[in-house]
């Protein structure tokens, strides 16, 4: 199988025999070790594991015991998933003196129960705090369409490994838009999924009240296999525990007829830029989505976001921030300290004016089954950007890159992100659905990757 496969490509290959777990899983890792030297997207790499892991998968092959829809396909998980044997960074420099996880994090074991092949952990955000990729502790990932520019954060590790041809699918984190950024960045698919449908048990929480995991991919198809494979309950999640599997794959090749698709105007067109605006337009083309609908208040939405997100955050590492300030970012040390001294009044406030925001935007899928928006104000900026243009004004990168994202999080609602083969740089328009319908918007994208409106585009390295 060559680099670009898809999961779906390599799964079908293994179980037809056409190829063996085993030769794909040797030449993920030889390409890892050519490429990754620029890429910088693993922090540890799992070889004799995954090399074990893809001899199972042939021997089970070999004797006619039925594969899993991921057989053989190469997978890595962003370094705040528990790996057994290794200590879950969550990109920290405090975090290596912990001792190495002795079980893997659920979704892992249930991509493995699939077929998935483990190729190690992902470089990332300081404890996903972060939007740009770049790490002080591990170095920053380069994004593979131009390594002089961000991969997005905090998923740095996931969108340039995928991106990069390393593996064909990568979990990450998604609280404010970790997902969906790298995915615009990195010109990837990428899936959010609605709050609670995916387990976050053993991985190295941010937020709790935001925090979700999804998968990272080169096709629509991918997402919704990797989505299957990790569905079900989890009493270890108190958020993930009652709600069955509702599978996406078959519903992809149902067409997108009756779906009624609107535009969020208003707040998402005013802070985007030329190409994040013609992304928008071409896919609102192709699906014949003429209605234009405004989010209510998302500006402030967004600003509540920052509230919980800095005081939640702030709170979960009070503890580091007495005594080991130093060996912190700065940048990620100085917001949570912020975080941990806003007034508890202003926490209530945010809250409070969450679920009166969550119930206007639920009422908009009365009238349409899916909204788009830009996932990006932008394409990926230049590594160690500060400050980018908003509206006519120079404002600060780090803080506005997930303007787009962060209103949609804040209510836990699905998204897919699809990518747009823009040249130079690609970029990423989000397909969003009411809670739980995660096919709603899986069906949307596939049905546009089918269109050929988009597609993960190949970088030139």
């Amino acid at each position: 199988m060559e680099a670009w496969s898809t999961a779906a490509e390599i799964a079908e290959a293994v179980a037809q025999g056409r190829t063996s777990a085993l030769a794909v899983t040797e030449a993920a890792l030889a390409r890892i070790e050519e490429r990754d030297g620029i890429l910088n997207t693993f922090t540890a790499v799992t070889a004799e594991r995954a090399l074990a892991k893809a001899r199972l998968v042939d021997a089970a092959c070999a004797a006619g015991r039925p594969l899993g829809p991921l057989a053989g396909v190469p997978f890595a998980v962003k370094n705040l998933f528990d790996v057994a044997g290794l200590p879950t960074l969550a990109g920290s420099k405090i975090n290596r003196d912990r001792a190495p996880a002795t079980t893997d994090a659920p979704l892992i074991t249930r991509l493995e129960k699939a077929g998935g092949v483990l190729l190690g952990a992902l470089n990332m955000g300081e404890y996903a705090y972060d939007f740009t990729g770049e790490n002080v502790h591990d170095g920053s990932s380069r994004n593979p369409h131009d390594t002089s520019r961000m991969t997005g954060g905090s998923s740095g590790g996931s969108g340039g490994s995928v991106a990069g041809g390393l593996v064909p699918l990568a979990l990450g984190s998604d609280t404010n838009g970790s997902i969906r950024v790298p995915s615009s960045f990195c010109g990837l698919f990428g899936l959010k999924p609605t709050y609670g449908r995916l387990t976050r048990a053993r991985t190295f929480p941010f937020v709790a009240s935001l925090d979700h995991l999804g998968p990272l991919a080169r096709s629509a198809r991918d997402l919704a296999l990797a989505y299957d494979a990790m569905q079900g309950p989890d009493a270890e999640d108190p958020v993930c525990t009652t709600r069955a599997p509702e599978l996406a794959v078959p519903t992809l090749h149902n067409g997108i007829g009756g779906l009624r698709v609107a535009v969020a105007g208003g707040y998402f067109e005013r802070g985007a830029g030329p190409e994040a605006l013609s992304a928008l337009a071409t896919v609102a083309k192709a699906l014949g989505a003429n209605q234009r609908i405004e989010l209510p208040e998302a500006q402030r939405a967004r600003s509540a976001a920052f509230v919980i997100t800095t005081s939640e955050g702030g709170a979960l590492h009070l503890d580091r921030l007495r005594t080991r300030a130093r060996d912190f970012d700065p940048a990620t040390r100085d917001r949570l300290i912020s975080g941990a001294m806003i007034p508890a009044s202003l926490v209530v406030k945010a809250q409070k004016f969450r679920r009166w925001y969550r119930e206007q935007v639920l009422r908009l899928f009365e009238h349409c089954d899916a909204i788009l928006a830009p996932a990006t104000p932008m394409t990926a900026p230049k590594l160690g950007q500060q400050t980018m243009m908003l509206e006519g004004a120079e404002v600060p990168l780090r803080a506005n890159i997930g303007i787009f994202t962060q209103p949609i999080s804040f209510i836990g609602l699905p998204v897919v992100c699809v990518p747009l083969p823009l040249r130079p740089l690609p970029i990423g328009v989000q397909i969003i659905a009411a809670p739980w319908r995660e096919d709603i918007a899986l069906r949307i994208a596939h049905h546009l990757e089918e269109a050929q409106v988009v597609r993960a585009p190949r970088p030139s390295i």
